[in-house]
Order: structure tokens, then sequence, then C-alpha cells
């Protein structure tokens, strides 16, 4: 009777544990350095840094607000060439999502401010979808993207542009970047984007949800980045792929960094751990993740 006495008391012990430690970590910032091989890449942009974060999801109960501006000032401090935040900047906003909208724009404000070249893509909780089968508020991300690009934020549906460099740079080194809408909004046309660029362009490619990659047809997404998962969020130690979303979500679940043998022939996804939470305000073996890719234009570059 003692020993299950003992085991119960010690098996309390270790999930208050890791719940006292799951509120501690989504404080800890993870840099991860990555390197992003783009054929063609002009000389110009060969080594430059490009840093993706996202999936803020400001508004959640004890949101991760503090954690973003640490990002946020550690990015000040780097000076990538560009930031690309990959979606969901604020989380079940309800009838009138002012407050979310003004938080995430004064969480923004010092990339632009800076004059760091700062991206961005919607995600599902931007249209206001807790699912995938619910109704995307199109009102609701129309004034968040509009919101944003008054802050400087340049945001991207489907479209292809030329990337804008902190940096100064020839004026002929074009690197395009790609951005695709939200996939449970319906609104993912990577078709449309592709068409707005010369064929064997360079390009990099941002999404929030990550079977938005699939879609894309072979070649044509070199190094492409998403979110949407947090990584898992909850998940075993050494064991990325067993965390709760492998139990939970509908979708099939791409948790964290490259995803090998996903998407099309010749194209490589990494997915972001992103900074917030989604439905408990904890992350265990999960830390908030600032990805920073060094560009090169093959593997053995210098």
């Amino acid at each position: 009777m003692n020993k299950i006495k003992y085991f119960l008391l010690g098996l309390l012990g270790l999930i208050a544990g890791l719940v006292i430690y799951g509120l501690i970590e989504p404080y800890i910032i993870d840099i991860e350095p990555q390197v992003a091989i783009i054929p063609g890449l002009p000389a110009a942009w060969q080594g430059q840094r490009i840093a993706v974060i996202g999936d803020w999801q400001v508004g959640m109960w004890l949101a991760n607000t503090p954690t973003i501006r640490r990002i946020v000032t550690q990015l000040v401090k780097e000076r990538p060439s560009a930031v690309l935040i990959i979606g969901d900047f604020i989380y079940n906003a309800g009838e009138d999502p002012s407050a979310e909208i003004n938080q995430a724009i004064e969480l923004v404000r010092p990339l632009t401010a800076a004059g760091i070249p700062t991206y961005a893509v919607l995600g599902n909780h931007d249209y206001g979808m807790k699912s995938k089968n619910g109704s995307p508020d199109i009102a609701q991300a129309t004034k968040l993207a509009e919101s944003l690009e008054t802050v400087g934020v340049q945001m991207l549906q489907n479209e292809a542009v030329p990337l804008a460099s902190s940096t100064k740079l020839d004026e002929q080194a074009v690197l395009y970047l790609i951005g695709i809408g939200s996939d449970w909004a319906d609104q993912d046309k990577p078709q449309v984007a592709l068409q707005q660029l010369p064929d064997a362009a360079p390009r990099f490619v941002m999404m929030h949800h990550p079977e938005s990659f699939v879609e894309f047809p072979s070649n044509t997404a070199p190094v492409a980045v998403a979110g949407h998962t947090h990584g898992g969020q909850i998940r075993l130690p050494f064991t990325p792929e067993w965390s709760w979303l492998t139990f939970v979500k509908q979708d099939e679940v791409h948790t964290d960094g490259w995803i090998d043998g996903y998407g099309q022939s010749g194209n490589h996804l990494y997915v972001n751990r992103g900074i917030g939470f989604s439905i408990l305000p904890i992350r265990i073996t999960c830390r908030p993740e600032i990805t920073l890719f060094t560009l090169r234009q093959n593997s053995k570059s210098t």
C-alpha cells in the first residue's frame, strides 16, 4: 500500500514539476541558425540573413507577449536583412478585435522603425478560425492586415515581390519573396503567386500552414517556411513527433524543423515553432523560436 502511495505522490510531483517548467519555458528564446540553399541566388545576397518568427497569438489568456517583445528587441540588435512573420498575430479576438490588433501593431513597430524590411502573411486565427471547418472572418483579417501595413509591414497574399534588404545591395540583385494566404480560410493560391515571377528566378517562400506547401510544383519552392503547429507545444523530450498535436489535430502534423520527404521534389520546407500558445499557455521541450537563415547559392558556398 505504501509503495502505491509513494508512486502516486511521485507521479503527482513529476506532473507538478512539468507544469511549472511548462510555464517557465515560454520565456526561454531559442535562436535556430539554419542555411537556406537558393539556386541562382545573386552574389549580393550571399551570406545575408533572413529571420522568421510567427504564431504570436495575441489575446490568448496569459499570452506570451513579454517574449515577443524580447524577440523583437533581439532582432533589432541582430539586424537581419529582412524579418518574415508567418501569421497568427491574434487569437480569439471576439466581435471587436481592436485591442488585439493594436497590441500586435505595438509589438511589431520596433522592427519597421529600425528600418528592417518586415513582411507577413495571415494565419487561421487572424481570420477568427479555431477549426478548419469554421467560417473565416474576412472583415477581421482585412482590418488586421491594413493596420499592420500602416506601420510598415508589407502584407502578402499569394504574391511574389522583390525582397528588400536592410543592407545596401546591388539593385540588379533580385531575390523574390513569395507570400501565401491562409490555408484554413481557403486563401492559399500558390499558382497565383508563381505566375508573378520568372520561372528560374531565385525565391524564398513563406506561408502560415504547412499544408499549403504541397501545392507547389516541383522545384518551385527550394526554401519555404511555415508555422501553425507551435512545434507541438507539449511534447516528449527527444521525440518531436510525439506531442499532443499528434492526437488532437485533424491535419497531418509537421511539427518543426526541416520536414523530410514532404511536398514535391526539389522543394524544402522548414516549420518554425512559433512564440505563443494554443489552448494552454505552456510549452514543454518546445521553446519559442527565432529561425535565422543564412542564404547560400549552394551547399559549398562560403
